[in-house]
């Protein structure tokens, strides 16, 4: 059992309900990428492509320098779709992501997710950008099931 499990109900732990959300409500996280990151993800994930660990490697590549795995970076809009817009509660349907410029260890990045649609069978359409500084790195878009709030 865990420490969720000891709640009374679980609209504590809830995040937006179906009906509590609105076209164009937004949530914004940032989070910097450090060398521990781009390590754990590629020993999580497997993606040990030198791009990502070797500068010597990568200094021969198209950035020049070594960038962070792009999926890491979409990490971050997972973790800001299931912990704050929508919020726990939400399922994950569907993903669409433009990787338009590279990340560097270091960057802080920044998630955008603006709700652009939303269905009356819980469909939930989130447009999901992320930027490093004012220059965008990711274009993309989510689809999550919400559910309407229980009736009482």
């Amino acid at each position: 059992m865990s420490k969720f499990d000891e709640l009374d109900g679980f609209s504590e732990l809830h995040g937006f309900w179906l009906d509590d959300m609105t076209v164009g409500q937004k949530a914004v996280t940032s989070r910097t990428i450090t060398e521990a990151a781009v390590e754990i993800f590629g020993g999580i994930s497997g993606v040990i492509n030198p791009t990502h660990f070797s500068d010597d490697f990568a200094s021969k590549e198209r950035f020049g320098k070594r960038i962070v795995h792009g999926m890491l970076t979409m990490s971050h809009i997972t973790g800001t779709l299931a912990s704050k817009l929508p919020g726990p509660g939400c399922l994950y349907m569907g993903q669409t992501v433009k990787f338009i410029a590279p990340v560097n260890i270091g960057d802080t990045v920044t998630t955008v997710i603006t709700i652009t649609d939303i269905n009356p069978k819980g469909n939930v359409t989130l447009k999901t950008d992320q930027f490093v500084g004012d220059k965008q790195c990711v274009d993309g878009e989510a689809t999550l099931w919400v559910p309407a709030r229980p009736k009482k």
